[in-house]
């Protein structure tokens, strides 16, 4: 699972949007979290987790502070979340998440993706079932058995360890998230999280070969991230080398 998820997340940084493109998307999110959940990230764990999230990314302070302090107004825009699934090049599942203010124009958008890449959407539920909702981190270590045994003394339930190629991940319900960040500033805080998230996770992989596909895949990919509307990409996709 380790090498393939970190497969998916290259594939996923190569067809990364311009920075200005990562700040809105981030700044929508967290307009949204803040005007769900409240401004304040101590009383707003989700709040938190994104604040945490931009600024390893590298999303300016302004950008960060206006998005709050625009969801701490009265009215403002209505975002709501939207999710599609569908096959994509090669056959791979695909699951997309977005935040829309405008269903319409989301779906049109999301369809031509799949329809210019001979891919085709499916309806809520046709590949999701096929994913784990989990919380992943993933970090530099060499000793994974002692991480686990860390963790289970927390009380915390882990789905799956696996150290590869000098690369601990751990998989864990989603609902763990939180407990398993706080564990980790507590009691092992010489680990530098590379990877911390909630995401979905592929039972299984489907192998993108032949130089169509392969191409086909990558334009989907790109198209997606064009997409305002479109917050995160998950697929099964393992492309061959």
């Amino acid at each position: 699972m380790g090498r393939a998820y970190q497969n998916r997340k290259l594939s996923m940084a190569k067809t990364a949007g311009a920075k200005t493109k990562v700040y809105s998307k981030y700044g929508k999110a967290i307009y949204v979290s803040a005007k769900n959940g409240g401004v304040d990230p101590d009383g707003n764990l989700s709040l938190r987790g994104l604040i945490e999230k931009a600024k390893k990314d590298q999303v300016p302070t302004h950008v960060i502070e206006n998005a709050i302090k625009k969801a701490s107004g009265a009215g403002g825009e209505d975002f709501v979340e939207a999710r599609y699934e569908g096959f994509g090049p090669g056959n791979c599942m695909v699951i997309i998440d977005c935040l829309t203010d405008n269903g319409n124009r989301t779906i049109k958008d999301v369809r031509q993706c799949f329809t210019k890449t001979y891919s085709k959407i499916g309806s809520t539920g046709t590949v999701s079932h096929m994913f784990n909702h989990q919380a992943v981190f993933a970090f530099k270590g060499e000793d994974d058995e002692a991480v686990l045994e860390n963790l289970m003394m927390a009380d915390i339930d882990v789905t799956d360890i696996e150290l590869e190629d000098g690369i601990i991940t751990v998989y864990a319900p989603h609902t763990e998230f939180f407990k398993i960040k706080t564990e980790f500033a507590s009691s092992m805080p010489e680990f530098d999280l590379e990877v911390e998230e909630i995401t979905w996770v592929p039972q299984t992989y489907t192998e993108i070969s032949g130089e169509d596909d392969i191409n086909n895949f990558e334009k989907f990919i790109a198209m997606l991230d064009d997409c305002d509307d479109v917050q995160h990409v998950y697929h099964n996709a393992d492309i061959a080398e």
